[in-house]
């Protein structure tokens, strides 16, 4: 979300002085990587109360796995926010489609359920979605229960290196005339 309208939000500094312009977007990112540590901290001393008062909450090795989920978190957030940051240059109202479909994107997601709860035919959808297999490991990782083969990573790291070629190509071609429709 926070990537998605960075161009059009900064175009006045952008016109002033040249420097390069992808160099926005990836502040944002690790901006919201550090927000992320802060509130990683946070959950640490409530997952370890947790283990010591007897809940069946316990770290497997899968928690290793933490900087490569960061990594494919942040390349996604990167890639996609490029993509739309770019197509808002020239179609505005894209930003307006973008807040619904994070948070329809959301539901999509198993954030706030498990993935062995979606049964039938929705569970190829939830696992179509790049973000489950992250979401997923990292149930794994810190509460050591999952329903999804870690493997999936695989897919997500794939997924990741595609929208951040197609973000690159897309913003290298919008680049050039960047200035002039914002």
């Amino acid at each position: 979300m926070s990537t998605s309208n960075t161009f059009t939000n900064n175009a006045g500094i952008f016109g002033k002085v040249y420097f390069p312009r992808l160099s926005v977007p990836v502040s944002t990112i690790i901006s919201n990587l550090i927000s992320f540590g802060i509130r990683f901290g946070v959950f640490l001393p409530f997952l370890v109360y947790f283990m010591l008062t007897g809940s069946t909450v316990h770290f497997t090795l899968w928690v290793l796995a933490l900087p490569i989920l960061l990594l494919i978190m942040a390349g996604m957030g990167l890639g996609l926010g490029v993509i739309i940051s770019s197509l808002t240059t020239k179609y505005r109202d894209l930003q307006q489609l973008v807040g619904f479909g994070v948070q329809l994107l959301m539901y999509a997601t198993p954030v706030i359920y498990p993935l062995s709860t979606v049964q039938g035919a929705m569970r190829w959808v939830i696992l179509a979605n790049p973000m489950t297999a992250v979401v997923e490991v990292f149930r794994l990782g810190f509460l050591g229960t999952s329903s999804v083969d870690p493997l999936s990573l695989l897919y997500s790291a794939v997924f990741t290196l595609v929208v951040m070629l197609i973000g690159l190509l897309i913003f290298n071609r919008v680049e050039a005339t960047f200035m002039d429709t914002v």
